[in-house]
């Protein structure tokens, strides 16, 4: 008799683990999802015709494992012409044909292919741009001023004569990365931004996950490289990912990547639930027996058993599912588990106010970045993404500019409790305030929530190998994903947890330190 793994959750992690299943075990696997969406935050949004990538997603890995299971789900397209922004204004006016009944090819079918882009993110900052990850090069200097620079060189040399001794904090961590003052001017304010949270109160440990070994002689001499030596293979083996230079990306955003693996999941006989709230996980004998969930488009509830079971929704709620079995110490740190939220800002404009000043060609002199870090310290907007230069078909019309707005906060805090028409003219009026746009050039807007998209490195996090020891004793049950195992992870490194332990099923593996060290141990390290 076959056997059933149930996951809990339709992302990167829930899908990759659905998919490992039907292609390399007889297990069946049913996912649920409680929304009714795929793909998590890796999911593409559709406003309109225009497509909203929610936080971006680079596909890119160090693992080799990634790269060819990405590319085996949907492969590199091929260009012959060297002119690669007319080919895209053409293949986007054929796409548009197509969709219209009766003309052309079918769009699934001839979209369904990854695009090698460029990769640029900028800091803007004092209005001007300065190099992501900052480089020290006549621009810097300029734009710095020439006090400042010496201030950043003094501190710096400083804490490589006189290392930091206790790194207990992110602060201290990136002071001994970088010194005081390119702290102070480039860290210190968006990361705290982004956490709501004071550097001196965030465990080091998302320093050591997020930038690890990047450092300022590792950015000067991948600059000095970059002069003579053009890197060409999209596998960037020896460059740290930071700093690498071009990524593939799926040709209608990222949830076109995971819509394909569902497709072929369940074309291969796997289930996916959608609507399925996951309201009881019941557990007996360190074993996880069955799962209940209330199927929202229906208002029942029903009961799966099984004899595998995934989970990529968030600790908390994993936990609170599993009422009064749970060690009240393991169910008190839980309950300390924090979450950052997000929301994201769509704005269709007739041009951007920032012109491109650099040397790399774009149509209609629009800015060549994929992420522009917004670094002026008056305005809560932290990142400004530029759709177009993730694929120009992610926008309906080429002559106009589809950007999002990246807001970090926490649940029902003053941003997320404002109304969303409020919220959208908060953000234009930010971003006009700070010369990026014109108000007046907004053509139409959207917002997206999005819940727990962050798990954070503070509250309980210091405590979590409680909760890590208690659920990792239930033999069948399997924390995987980004928000399963409170990590900070990329999809890549979620797509590895699932896939690894999809491996210890196969092996009969009973230990599960291999899933946990995924992009904590050298073999999974970013800079392998």
């Amino acid at each position: 008799m076959n056997k059933t793994a149930i996951i809990i959750g339709a992302g990167p992690a829930g899908l990759t683990a659905a998919y490992e299943l039907v292609t390399k075990t007889d297990i069946k696997p049913i996912i649920l999802e409680k929304t009714n969406a795929l793909g998590g935050i890796s999911k593409t949004v559709v406003y309109k015709g225009n497509r909203i990538d929610i936080g971006g997603h680079r596909f890119f890995s160090k693992s080799d494992v990634v790269m060819k299971w990405w590319q085996n789900i949907m492969p590199i397209q091929g260009s012959d012409s060297k002119d690669e922004l007319l080919i895209e204004k053409l293949y986007h006016k054929k796409r548009i044909s197509a969709e219209l009944p009766g003309n052309g090819p079918d769009p699934e079918k001839t979209d369904r292919v990854m695009l090698i882009r460029s990769r640029l993110s900028r800091i803007f900052f004092l209005r001007k741009f300065f190099d992501y990850p900052i480089s020290i090069n006549w621009k810097t200097i300029t734009n710095l001023g020439f006090i400042r620079i010496v201030k950043i060189g003094t501190t710096y040399f400083w804490v490589k004569l006189f290392p930091v001794k206790n790194i207990n904090s992110l602060e201290d961590f990136f002071i001994s990365r970088f010194g005081t003052e390119l702290y102070e001017t480039f860290f210190k304010d968006y990361t705290e931004k982004v956490w709501g949270a004071a550097c001196s109160e965030i465990a080091a440990d998302w320093g050591a996950q997020r930038i690890k070994d990047l450092s300022v002689s590792k950015a000067i001499l991948h600059a000095i490289k970059s002069i003579f030596i053009k890197e060409k293979s999209i596998e960037q083996k020896d460059t740290n990912t930071s700093l690498i230079e071009q990524f593939m990306y799926p040709k209608l955003g990222p949830g076109q990547m995971w819509e394909t693996v569902a497709q072929i999941i369940k074309e291969k006989g796997g289930s996916i639930i959608m609507n399925a709230e996951v309201v009881n996980v019941s557990i007996a004998e360190n074993q996880v027996s069955e799962i209940s969930y209330l199927d929202h488009s229906t208002n029942s509830q029903s009961v799966l058993k099984g004899d595998y079971f995934f989970s990529t929704t968030s600790v908390k709620e994993l936990i609170n599912a599993m009422g009064d079995k749970v060690p009240a110490e393991v169910k008190t740190i839980s309950d300390g588990l924090q979450y950052r939220d997000f929301i994201t800002v769509g704005l269709l404009l007739n041009k951007l106010k920032i012109k491109n000043e650099t040397k790399i060609p774009t149509l209609y002199n629009l800015v060549p970045d994929n992420w522009i870090y917004i670094q002026e310290r008056e305005v809560k907007v932290g990142r400004l993404q530029i759709f177009n230069n993730w694929s120009p078909y992610m926008v309906a019309d080429l002559e106009k500019v589809w950007i999002g707005l990246e807001y970090f906060c926490y649940e029902n805090d003053e941003l997320w409790s404002m109304g969303d028409n409020e919220f959208m003219k908060f953000a234009i009026d930010e971003l006009h305030s700070i010369d990026i746009i014109d108000r007046k050039d907004v053509i139409d807007s959207t917002i997206i929530r999005v819940p727990k998209t962050y798990p954070a490195y503070f509250g309980t996090y210091g405590q979590f190998d409680v909760i890590r020891n208690f659920t990792d004793k239930l033999e069948n049950l399997f924390l995987v994903g980004r928000n399963g195992m409170h990590k900070y992870n990329n999809q890549d490194h979620s797509m590895l947890t699932a896939i690894t332990a999809v491996k210890n099923i196969i092996s009969g593996e009973k230990s599960k330190a291999n899933i946990w060290d995924i992009n904590t141990e050298g073999e999974y390290h970013e800079e392998k």
